[in-house]
């Protein structure tokens, strides 16, 4: 029996002290996504026609070849931020948990990367498919 009360109980467990940072992480990529968004969209809608060697075009070019991996990189990376909250949330089995965080983790670097992958092969590769 503790002579304890139950607020001095909980007192000494505090907080894991990480919960801002992510909260931080995700509303600074939160932020970043407008601008760069608003610029995706843009762009694309300023182009003359949407077929295939005028967007090629466009995404050779160095600035749009950059803004965009900013712009996968950035939603990629929100979007696991999310998704790592749904997970530790509403999965319960510690297994399960961990084992669902490992895979979202690897399929966002996989998925990310491809996807910058592919947007600089097409500014930097070969003009042939």
């Amino acid at each position: 029996m503790s002579l304890r009360s139950p607020l001095g109980r909980v007192l000494g467990m505090g907080s894991a002290r990480d919960g801002t940072a992510h909260w931080w992480a995700q509303r600074v990529t939160a932020v970043a996504l407008v601008p760069l968004t608003l610029w995706f969209v843009i762009s694309l809608l300023r182009l003359p026609g949407l077929d295939y060697d005028t967007v090629h075009t466009w995404a050779s070019l160095p600035s749009s070849a950059f803004l965009s991996s900013l712009l996968v990189a950035v939603l990629a990376y929100h979007s696991y931020l999310g998704t790592i909250v749904i997970v530790e949330d509403y999965v319960t089995s510690t297994g399960l948990k961990i084992v669902s965080l490992l895979l979202l983790r690897f399929a966002y670097v996989l998925c990310g990367g491809a996807c910058i992958f592919a947007i600089l092969r097409v500014a930097f590769g070969s003009s042939s498919l």
